[in-house]
């Protein structure tokens, strides 16, 4: 269940997609353990017939050279070739002929005794003849004399194999090293053989092999060089293994073969045959063919299921998903409905009649809530014109009092006249930054005449203010929150830095002073104020009155913020909207 958590976040497609594959592997891996165990089942019975008929071919053999073994010593045990043999140079030649009549006689009843018998032979080196079934006129071959001449290898195994022909022999005397008197040899028919081997085989193909790993000598039926070395190997194997008989499946010239073996001990010898698989398989291969057609069908119709999903399901939801997302971003386009009756061109119809409405409601409660915003503004802008204007009037009472002070009296009265012809326009909501900076600074020469040396103010980025359009009075309120809180608590000097830099698309305003006296607690205090400003609308005066209108026309993420000043005091950070 686990293996299947990571479709949990997926799209439909994907889900869907593994869905129809979930069902279709399945039925191709059943198709094909079906075919596999069927391939393994005939390969196996055709295996255990061949290997049957294999041994039924090989006990014929065997049968056939047991046969000829046992009845050797009663023609070498022959009267007229012992005394042949013995006295063959005293006798007549119409004794010495009558004598080999009789001797070709018996050899031929031998040789047609056995369809496995090709010749049968006697080698009488007195006579220096060759006396064969048929014939006694011819010499005695030396090479072939002495090939045919027994060992202790021959008493176990009584078969020679001569310039590619298969004897078996038997001399008289017996049991001697010594020069024998005469040999009765029996030539074996090859092709009597390669044609039991063919039977074996049938007509499946491939070919047939009898393996003397001993002697080094074999007899093939339809292999090629090639193939009778390979099968030679493979019978090294099974000896080395001990293998008496059984079945394989074998790999020869990028080939399948299935090879059958069995040994024969009369002829100390492996019979292997091997039939090409798929001639072992037969029909078989036809439907494994017809499997691998049906998996690349299946590859076609993933690819077609794949494209009808893509084509009719995925892209028009991923169409409606997209314009859900624009209207997410307050985007209200409709869709073009290119679908016919079906689900989605339903969803589409009731999407662009949603959309349509949202438009209408818009419409209607845009202009009322700009209306809205705008009295708000006005509503806190205008809480915000008389709360200088008591203290200036006593300000200049009292410079005009002096004596001696008609010089500041005469500026003070120009900065108060700038001043409240600055604070008294209300044609426009948003003014230039600059002109902004100036009324603050225009503020900062009142209060300097009002404080005297005792504050010391410094501008950084006068002339490097861009060119936007800010709310009206939000420079102001906070420089007087510091002539206020700060200044007007301390004894000694004051210091007022006021800076501004731009930062990452907006442009931020700082004004620091240097009171020691604000403790962490009250930072903290003002700024959850601040937090939490949209929800005490009652109280709109100061730093909460510029935060809220700063956040009024750009937005939640600008506004004020306070902290720890460089200077020691509190520093307000005024964030705008450079855009």
């Amino acid at each position: 269940m686990k293996s299947l958590l990571f479709l949990r976040d997926s799209s439909i497609f994907k889900k869907m997609l593994v869905a129809f594959l979930a069902a279709l592997l399945p039925l191709l891996a059943i198709t094909w353990m079906i075919v596999e165990q069927g391939s393994n089942r005939i390969r196996g019975e055709i295996s255990e017939s061949v290997l049957n008929t294999a041994r039924y071919y090989m006990d014929s053999l065997d049968k056939e050279a047991d046969r000829i073994e046992r009845y050797l010593p009663n023609y070498v045990m022959d009267q007229d070739l012992m005394e042949i043999a013995a006295t063959g140079d005293h006798m007549s030649s119409y004794e010495r002929s009558s004598s080999i009549l009789d001797i070709q006689k018996r050899l031929d009843l031998m040789r047609n005794s056995s369809p496995f018998i090709r010749e049968t032979k006697a080698y009488i080196p007195v006579i220096d003849r060759t006396v064969l079934s048929h014939s006694f006129e011819t010499f005695l071959d030396l090479e072939e004399y002495a090939a045919m001449r027994q060992s202790g290898k021959l008493y176990e195994e009584p078969f020679i194999i001569w310039r590619d022909r298969l004897f078996m022999s038997m001399q008289y005397p017996t049991g001697t090293t010594s020069k024998p008197l005469y040999i009765v040899a029996v030539e074996l028919s090859v092709p009597e053989i390669r044609g039991t081997l063919a039977q074996i085989r049938g007509s499946r193909g491939g070919g047939s092999a009898m393996i003397n790993l001993d002697r080094g000598w074999s007899v093939e039926s339809g292999a090629d060089a090639d193939m009778a070395s390979h099968m030679q190997e493979f019978s090294r194997q099974k000896s080395a293994a001990g293998a008496r008989q059984g079945s394989e499946t074998i790999a020869y010239n990028g080939a399948r073969y299935v090879a059958i073996y069995t040994y024969s001990a009369v002829w100390n010898a492996y019979a292997v045959t091997y039939v090409p698989e798929a001639e072992v398989l037969g029909s078989l291969e036809v439907y494994r063919t017809l499997f691998w057609w049906a998996c690349g069908l299946a590859v076609v119709i993933v690819l077609f299921f794949t494209y009808f999903l893509l084509r009719i399901i995925y892209r028009p939801l991923m169409k409606l998903v997209h314009s859900f997302r624009r209207v997410q971003m307050n985007r209200l386009e409709t869709i073009a409905v290119d679908r016919g009756a079906d689900e989605f061109g339903y969803l589409y119809e009731a999407f662009n009649d949603t959309v349509l409405h949202l438009k209408t409601l818009i419409e209607e409660n845009y202009e009322g809530q700009i209306r809205n915003q705008r009295s708000e503004l006005k509503r806190l802008q205008s809480q915000i014109n008389p709360h200088f204007l008591y203290n200036c009037f006593f300000v200049l009472c009292r410079l005009i009092k002096s004596g001696n002070q008609q010089e500041k009296a005469y500026r003070f009265c120009l900065h108060i006249g700038q001043y409240f012809q600055f604070i008294t326009r209300n044609d426009e909501d948003d003014i230039p930054l600059k002109l902004e900076a100036e009324h603050s600074r225009t503020y900062v020469e009142m209060q300097s005449i009002c404080y005297g040396d005792r504050i010391q103010v410094a501008f950084d980025g006068q002339d490097r203010l861009p060119d936007i359009l800010v709310p009206r009075l939000i420079l102001q309120p906070v420089i007087e929150n510091a002539y206020k809180h700060a200044f007007d608590r301390m004894p000694g000097p004051g210091e007022l830095w006021l800076r501004g830099e731009p930062d990452e698309g907006s442009f931020v305003f700082y004004v620091e002073d240097n009171c020691d006296r604000i403790t962490d607690e009250e930072i903290e205090a003002l700024r959850k104020k601040l937090r939490y400003s949209a929800n005490r609308i009652e109280e709109t005066t100061g730093l909460l009155n510029v935060h809220r209108r700063i956040q009024l026309r750009y937005g939640e993420e600008y506004g004020l913020a306070v902290a720890r000043s460089e200077l020691g005091g509190l520093q307000v950070r005024i964030r705008l909207s450079a855009g």
